[in-house]
């Protein structure tokens, strides 16, 4: 296996250099790209355990590569860029950041944000297997007998909190919490949508997802 590590996304030399060596010091693997176009072809090859991520680069904007990215992976990603706002960090967040940390920035303060993120990441196993259900929480890509799911990143991410919580009733309000950062709306359409697709999907799994009547949804074997 391939070690693990830690991708910079960073037009800046100087930052890039400054990154890189305070983590390397702390043991860490660093791959570097300069543009969008780079950090593209090191996550086709091989999935970083996290990312750091500017905006405002040559060949386009990193919010824009964020949003790709989330499609089809739960990458940690910690925004840093100097758009400092509370536009901006609200706007980065929303579009996928676990966390965003303005330039300049303290380096002490980097390295415990960016450890969080990871410690956060390390607590879900690298692949949970249910009967005939592995998924992937790197990648958010699911299997059934081997054969891709083909989910939304959403519909994966709601597929593992019900993986993580089988056979436990899990409110509407924690879900879209969870699924979709949001406070659950006056009913819960955009749930029980998804919770209709996946059941769909999981036919034969010998799993169903069911809705307790006020209650929530539980996923439990049939």
């Amino acid at each position: 296996m391939r070690k693990q590590f830690i991708l910079l996304v960073e037009d800046e030399f100087i930052i890039q250099e400054k990154n890189k060596r305070i983590l390397e010091r702390r043991g860490y693997t660093i791959r570097q790209a300069y543009t969008l176009a780079e950090a593209r072809s090191i996550i086709a090859d091989q999935l970083p355990r996290a990312i750091i991520l500017d905006i405002s680069l040559p060949d386009g904007n990193g919010l824009d590569f964020l949003r790709e990215l989330r499609k089809t992976s739960n990458i940690p990603v910690l925004m840093l860029t100097s758009m400092g706002t509370p536009e901006d960090i609200i706007r980065g967040l929303k579009s996928g950041g676990d966390d965003y940390l303005p330039k300049p920035y303290d380096l002490a303060i980097f390295l415990t944000r960016l450890e969080a993120l990871m410690r956060r990441a390390s607590m879900i196993p690298e692949m949970l297997e249910l009967g005939p259900l592995i998924l992937e929480p790197a990648s958010g890509r699911a299997l059934l007998y081997g054969e891709d799911m083909v989910l939304s990143l959403k519909e994966y991410t709601l597929l593992q909190h019900f993986v993580l919580h089988l056979g436990e009733t899990l409110s509407a309000e924690y879900l879209y919490e969870k699924v979709w950062g949001l406070t659950a709306p006056d009913g819960d359409k955009a749930l029980k949508n998804m919770v209709y697709r996946l059941r769909k999907k999981l036919e034969d799994s010998g799993y169903t997802i069911s809705a307790e009547r006020n209650e929530g949804y539980i996923l439990e074997e049939q």
